[in-house]
């Protein structure tokens, strides 16, 4: 007998860690035995169990993230380099965003190599992070089902589901709908509606077929509403983890699963919806009001002046929100969380001061998020709704190599502006003068190639085209592992594709504005592409685009590393703080690359999709660079003496750098451009 049970025990044990994974199967009708549900889910981040057994993966906190998977690994393959078996998979999630129609920013459904996933929260949903989206090494399968539509990723909507290989881009996706009857009418389901869906996900290894069906009630639809033809072979590992990730960005929203089934080499067991834990709705503010039997005048008249005076109060110190400001993006704090996160903006929390304001580190109570706080003085409320609804603009943008703009406040006469924190501060104090620490050459070329993928997005993968006037080194930010991002969009202009920009009042820096600048007016992506120039290179030379602490015909940058270049000795400009150690083919490529951004005609110059591709060695630069006009003494041709001369009693000049004493000139002439956002103009 003993060696009956012993064979029996064995055969069960090859089934289900030897043989085609057939007998693994997972359900979870709610998540209502903490004991089992502790045995058998991993939960990380802010993931719990409520106690009505629904499992919850984020709340309606901003910029969090939550991550549940099946504590022991699955067996997809026979063999690291086999044929991945079929699998199928069916769960009920909601989601409730924390204000009515707006939420963020999804949860996914994801097969990986490791319960830990160091991703990120936002539109990475937990799952990936900038530096490893797209690599191969991730071993990553996910199906997203996401609320926000990110442009960096390619989205459609901001209602969608999608199929992700390694990578945040979808490799197919549709708007969340189902088939109605079986037949072919869809009707769309809103993802963030706070009602329960579920979702029905299958692969056929025998075809390479993958099917994502949706439907708000338990019955699964014979159509699905998303398929794929694809081989996972070669993305499973012979055993990997299943499970779910869900996050939260600028907008939140709870993330919930309320029953989960999972089958190898078989059908998944369709959920009942009605006998799944109830959904909670939004959190709603209510106001308590006692209403009692009186008990005599004198206490009536003592709650009637307490109750006054309380809301005196509260109106007096209150942030005063207008009915238009509900719906302005990005998030709005509160005047009080943010006098917390900087610790009532004490003087030890001041990161830098700008023309326009003061920019402090904070760190948000709730979720621990260190940020850059700008408080901007402006008393006016002459252009106040303009101004905000462009700073909604400028915070949808979303680049790896763009320093984000998380939110802002209004409270009386102040705008506060919240931003991602940048541990390294402004690249300006890394290459002139005496740094306290000299970037490697390898560190350099990476902070070019972010500040062009960063301006590539802006020209050419926005909705609208984003010219930004200012690109220096002192608005280049580094993080902790120093890369390069593109920060303070003060004097940002939007337009639409293939529009022509307007004519505005010349803003900028001097040393980075492009020759026809101050004859037409017009900030176009060429007069960026010019600061670009200036800006690649003053970090390859060390030096600023203009010094007045260098001999005359050093004066101006680009003219001084033409020269050297005709003369063949170009390497002779390279920083000496580098000592030479560089990549000299590296190096020749870079300063041919400023020289070609700094040409006097903007026809003559390249476009930042021309720029990039240069950079990732995809194109040569050209051999034959078009000089600068020279004109006698030496200077830029296109009338430079004259511009500035002509500009000479409207303009003010004054030092924005910091402690290092940077003389970074800032050029902010006295009429600015119609748009508010010139107001930010300072440093970040």
């Amino acid at each position: 007998m003993a060696q009956l049970c012993f064979l029996c025990f064995f055969f069960f044990f090859f089934l289900f860690f030897a043989g085609p994974a057939a007998s693994q199967q997972l359900y979870f009708a709610g998540f209502h035995d903490s004991a089992a549900v502790a045995a058998n889910l991993t939960l990380t981040d802010i993931a719990k169990i409520e106690q009505n057994g629904i499992l919850k993966l984020t709340n309606d906190t901003s910029r969090l993230q939550g991550h549940a998977f099946y504590s022991s690994p699955v067996r997809f393959k026979n063999s690291s380099d086999g044929k991945a078996f079929s699998f199928s998979t069916a769960f009920a999630i909601a989601v409730v965003p924390e204000y009515p129609t707006l939420g963020g920013h999804g949860l996914a459904f994801t097969i990986a190599q490791s319960k830990n996933l160091r991703g990120l929260p936002s539109q990475y949903l937990g799952l990936l992070n900038a530096t490893d989206v797209g690599n191969f090494s991730n071993h990553l399968f996910a199906v997203e089902f996401d609320t926000v539509q990110d442009f960096e990723f390619g989205d459609i909507n901001d209602n969608h589901v999608g199929i992700n290989l390694n990578n945040m881009v979808s490799n197919a996706s549709t708007t969340a709908s189902y088939f109605v009857d079986d037949g072919p009418t869809k009707q769309n389901l809103t993802l963030k509606s706070g009602r329960p869906i579920q979702a029905w996900i299958d692969y056929n290894s025998a075809v390479n077929s993958l099917t994502v069906a949706l439907s708000p009630f338990s019955n699964k639809p014979k159509k699905p509403i998303l398929s794929f033809n694809v081989d996972l072979s070669p993305i499973l590992h012979e055993f990997m983890y299943v499970g779910f990730s869900a996050s939260t960005g600028l907008l939140a929203s709870s993330h919930f699963v309320l029953g989960w089934s999972f089958s190898m080499n078989g059908p998944a067991q369709s959920l009942d919806l009605s006998s799944l834990p109830s959904v909670p709705g939004p959190k709603k503010k209510h106001t308590a009001f006692t209403i009692g039997v009186s008990v005599g005048a004198v206490l009536i008249v003592a709650i009637a002046i307490g109750v006054a005076v309380f809301i005196t109060w509260k109106i007096k110190n209150a942030d005063i929100i207008e009915a238009w400001e509900l719906e302005i993006g990005p998030h709005r704090y509160s005047y009080k969380e943010l006098k917390q996160a900087t610790k009532r903006f004490r003087d030890k929390e001041l990161l830098g001061r700008g023309g326009f304001g003061k920019v402090y580190k904070g760190t948000l109570r709730k979720s621990k998020t260190v940020v850059a706080v700008k408080r901007i003085s402006h008393e006016s409320k002459q252009g106040l709704r303009e101004f905000v609804s462009e700073i909604a603009s400028i915070g949808r943008l979303r680049h790896r190599n763009l320093v984000q703009l998380l939110g802002w406040c209004r409270r009386r006469g102040d705008l506060l502006l919240v931003y991602e924190f940048m541990a390294n501060g402004s690249l300006d104090s890394y290459i002139f003068d005496e740094p306290e620490a000299v970037l490697s050459w390898e560190q350099r070329f990476r902070i070019i190639k972010g500040v062009a993928s960063g301006l590539l997005y802006l020209h050419e993968g926005y909705e609208q085209v984003v010219i930004h006037r200012d690109v220096k080194a002192s608005n280049v930010l580094l993080d902790s592992e120093m890369n390069g991002k593109l920060g303070d969009f003060g004097l940002a202009r939007l337009y639409e594709h293939g529009a022509n920009p307007s004519t505005t009042r010349v803003v900028g820096t001097l040393g980075y504005l492009a020759p026809e600048l101050h004859r037409t007016g017009k900030a176009t992506t060429s007069s960026d592409v010019y600061a670009f120039g200036a800006l690649v290179l003053e970090v390859a030379c060390g030096r600023r685009p203009i010094d007045p602490k260098s001999r005359s015909e050093e004066l101006v940058l680009v003219d001084w590393v033409w020269e050297n270049y005709r003369e063949g000795r170009l390497m002779e400009v390279m920083d000496p703080k580098l000592k030479g150690d560089y990549n000299a083919v590296e190096a020749v490529m870079i300063l041919k690359l400023g020289l070609f951004c700094s040409n006097d005609s903007a026809a003559g110059r390249p476009s930042m999709r021309q720029v990039v591709r240069y950079l990732e060695g995809e194109n040569g630069v050209p051999e034959e660079i078009s000089a600068p006009k020279v004109v006698e003494g030496g200077k830029n041709g296109e009338g430079f003496d004259d511009f500035v001369n002509s500009f000479a009693s409207t303009c003010s000049y004054s030092r924005t750098g910091n402690d290092n004493n940077n003389m970074d000139t800032d050029m902010s002439f006295a009429s600015f451009s119609t748009s508010p956002l010139s107001l930010l103009n300072g440093r970040d």
